[in-house]
């Protein structure tokens, strides 16, 4: 078995066992490193960016680390390897959780139960569900759709393809200390910034690719193009905007606007202004078309680490025959 293919079968079975299993329901390794992570803070916080960043190359560089002492210990068996591949790709992409919670939303709200939703939403985004009521609900919850289908699954997939199991361990582990430490808030304003700035970096690729698959998998593809060109450098974030500009094209909706988190208000832009407000008949169509983004983000990747080996392969391989000695 190539290394190429270890990446496919090992990345194919781990989101198929996400689709069928949600995330491990014991013993989260997302969760176990937050709480390394958490430890490693309470030694090093200060209110200086240096401090920060020996913050962030610790954990980061730590999961990194780990991924490749695990490749290293699994080279010698095919099987081996992809079943670790398998089992870091589950782990670490969260598609299968993010649908739920975006369902369980909308049935609520088309229950009518607008006060059950606002219990729900904290569990998606960090968003002041109070501030909100049932269309503004739904625009939140399609915004986090849209965002975490390229933070929790496709730049996952992005730097697996890139660097295998290292590659998917560090880009959770970068993800998830910029939502733990990478907030404007008075304490992490300095120490976050570098594993704000880290996530944006690593984010980068598997944004545009989320972005991109939107426009061809989502039900208007020049709609989708328009918005993602006119409106996603308006967007705060340099990699939410393409992705929810996307999406927001795709489907046809305006998202964007006011937003409220943590009591502080924020005036975001309008993404996609010729589009509809939305509706929670929207959730569902966002929820399809994420999954039809994974899918195809699976495809690509694939596709990608095998053009990238092929040729290490060939150059690896012993040559046979005769000499002309």
């Amino acid at each position: 078995m190539g290394a190429d293919r270890t990446f496919a079968y090992g990345a194919a079975a781990g989101l198929l066992g996400d689709l069928l299993f949600g995330d491990p329901r014991r013993g989260h390794p997302v969760a176990a490193f937050g709480r390394a992570a958490s430890a490693v803070e309470r030694v090093l916080w200060r209110d200086s960016r240096a401090a920060g960043a020996v913050h962030t190359a610790v954990c980061a560089g730590g999961a990194v680390a780990l991924g490749a002492l695990a490749s290293a210990a699994a080279r010698r068996s095919p099987a081996a390897s992809v079943a670790l591949t398998a089992a870091a790709t589950w782990s670490v992409v969260g598609g299968t959780s993010l649908v739920r919670e975006a369902r369980a939303i909308a049935a609520a709200l088309d229950a009518g139960d607008v006060e059950a939703a606002r219990e729900r939403l904290p569990h998606l985004c960090g968003r002041d569900p109070q501030a909100l009521d049932e269309a503004g609900i739904a625009r939140a919850v399609v915004e986090s759709v849209a965002e975490n289908t390229s933070d929790a699954v496709v730049g996952a997939l992005v730097w697996g393809a890139a660097a295998g199991v290292p590659g998917l361990l560090g880009f959770r582990a970068v993800n998830t200390l910029d939502a733990m430490v990478g907030h404007k808030s008075p304490k992490y304003r300095r120490y976050g910034w570098a594993s704000a700035r880290l996530d944006d970096v690593a984010g980068w690729p598997g944004a545009r690719l989320t972005a991109a698959l939107a426009v061809l998998a989502g039900g208007d593809p020049q709609g989708a193009v328009q918005a993602w060109r006119q409106d996603a450098d308006a967007h705060p974030s340099p990699n939410a905007g393409p992705v929810e500009a996307s999406f927001a094209g795709a489907l046809g909706v305006r998202l964007g606007g006011v937003l409220s988190y943590g009591g502080r208000v924020e005036h975001r832009p309008v993404l996609n202004d010729a589009g509809r407000a939305v509706q929670v008949a929207d959730i569902e169509r966002a929820v399809r078309l994420a999954r039809r983004v994974n899918w195809l983000a699976l495809a690509v990747c694939v596709a990608a680490d095998r053009v990238v080996r092929a040729p290490r392969a060939r150059t690896r391989a012993p040559r046979t025959g005769r000499g002309t000695s």
